[in-house]
């Protein structure tokens, strides 16, 4: 992991899923926020957490945050706390600050202050949705530049019972199968359950199964073209 220490400033339902994620890869999470209750709910899962009203000047110096890798103002409704707090950020030297900004004039806000890295929750839910309610066979996707992206997709019936070769991810569809999601049936201490692991990197001659979820990288277009066709088969 190239940065192993951050600042969390606003542990709400958003900074605190960033903490947590960010500490079980590893991080030495700091996590700030004005609100007490907040803080005791995170304390147990970072390696500091304060109550700290992060637009006091002093009270950040106090902290020595410039020391750490960067920090992450995810301030949910108070934009005037988030834009003074990413100025005494960056006036005391931390190395990245990134911002949690909502709609348009936010994030203009948030650059003409030097803020480059922009956070939009609610943009990135809302194209998630977007993309899930357009194409129920989309499980989940990470949005890439210039209109790409990986995605997991449940096999269309299309495409079931053929091989890899047959379907012809790259040369018909200019999409690049990744690798497969696949579902097996065993048995835990006496029970039944199913259990879902990855296959490794797919061989021409890999059959496409019923349940399996496959992880494809392709353009938008290339992605949605493959299972309108692959569903009306």
């Amino acid at each position: 992991m190239n940065y192993s220490k951050f600042a969390v400033i606003g542990v709400g339902r958003y900074g605190s899923t960033i903490a947590r994620r960010l500490a079980e890869k590893g991080a030495q999470v700091f996590a700030f926020d004005p609100n007490e209750e907040k803080i005791e709910n995170i304390k147990d899962d970072v390696a500091f957490a304060v109550t700290l009203d992060a637009t006091d000047i002093r009270a950040l110096k106090a902290q020595n945050l410039e020391e750490l890798d960067a920090a992450v103002v995810a301030i949910g409704e108070n934009f005037e706390a988030t834009v003074l707090t990413c100025v005494h950020l960056i006036d005391m030297g931390v190395k990245r600050v990134i911002a949690r900004a909502s709609g348009d004039h936010q994030r203009l806000i948030l650059e003409k202050i030097g803020v480059t890295e922009i956070l939009t929750p609610e943009d990135e839910v809302a194209h998630v949705v977007r993309e899930q309610l357009l194409n129920p066979n989309i499980i989940s996707f990470l949005q890439l530049p210039d209109d790409h992206e990986i995605a997991e997709i449940r096999a269309p019936r299309g495409v079931v019972g053929r091989t890899i070769d047959e379907v012809g991810f790259r040369n018909k569809y200019e999409m690049t199968l990744i690798t497969i999601k696949r579902q097996y049936e065993l048995t835990k201490n006496g029970e039944d359950c199913t259990e879902q692991h990855i296959i490794g990197v797919p061989k021409s001659d890999t059959v496409i199964q019923e349940k399996d979820t496959l992880v494809i990288f392709g353009a938008a277009k290339s992605v949605e073209r493959f299972i309108e066709i692959n569903l009306a088969l």
